[in-house]
């Protein structure tokens, strides 16, 4: 079982697949780092000073974990109050990710679509062996020389 777990785990296509894998994670994270640090704040800066990232509808706003109350006599209190994280929407950060995610898939649609391309070309290359039956026919003919 071991040997079959060797083979297949360092057959070419699975290490090549592995590479790739990694390769794409670092690829996508320096895409987002060019959108994020690159290209939004040009852009945002264009459209009226905004900061994409930040654009967001708050629905519910978050509460602070301690809150200072001022009791009847006047004196502040310090209250614990459980603390609740901000409920929004934040659609400047989905458009920031759809950008990063639209570059990327750009990227990788020519990377494949060259590869195709470079396949085919070396399609083409290789001569096409004749069929069985003319080899055949050739070594016969050959032979028929040499004998007359």
């Amino acid at each position: 079982m071991l040997k079959e777990f060797k083979e297949f785990a360092f057959k070419g296509n699975l290490v090549d697949m592995a590479v790739g894998f990694i390769l794409g994670g670092g690829f996508a994270t320096v895409v987002k780092s060019l959108v994020d640090n690159v290209i939004m704040p040009p852009l945002g800066k264009m459209i009226a000073q905004v900061d994409f990232s930040k654009w967001k509808v708050v629905l519910q706003p978050g509460v602070k974990a301690i809150e200072e109350v001022k009791s009847e006599d006047g004196t502040v209190i310090t209250a614990a109050v459980a603390e609740v994280p901000e409920v929004a929407i934040n659609h400047g950060q989905f458009i920031q990710d759809f950008i990063s995610f639209s570059l990327l898939a750009f990227v990788v649609f020519i990377v494949v679509k060259k590869v195709i391309e470079g396949m085919k070309k070396e399609e083409e290359k290789a001569p096409a062996e004749p069929p069985k039956q003319e080899v055949l026919l050739e070594e016969i003919r050959d032979l028929l020389k040499k004998q007359a």
